[in-house]
């Protein structure tokens, strides 16, 4: 699952604290910046999992504000059992 996380999420800890929520669940993926300053992120794992790692994105770190949670089911496999953090795009 692919999602786009809209609101305060640059500059709070967000990918730091979604890459810990990911590995913390055994997900694989990804998470980076935009230069729209959303922030957007790749699971990959069991349907369930994933699907609590989105909602606990709703809430993320203390200081982040998400506004808008886009999912978009996605094709992509990962190349890589782990979860990482990618630069900006």
């Amino acid at each position: 699952m692919r999602v786009v996380i809209r609101g305060r999420v640059q500059g709070v800890w967000f990918r730091a604290w979604t890459q810990q929520e990911a590995q913390r669940r055994g997900l694989a993926g990804w998470v980076r910046n935009r230069a729209d300053g959303s922030v957007e992120a790749f699971f990959h794992g069991p349907k369930g999992v994933v699907n609590d790692m989105m909602e606990a994105c709703w809430s993320g770190p203390p200081s982040a504000r998400v506004d808008h949670l886009t999912p978009d089911i996605s094709e992509e496999i990962p190349g890589h059992g782990d979860f990482r953090l990618y630069p900006t795009v």
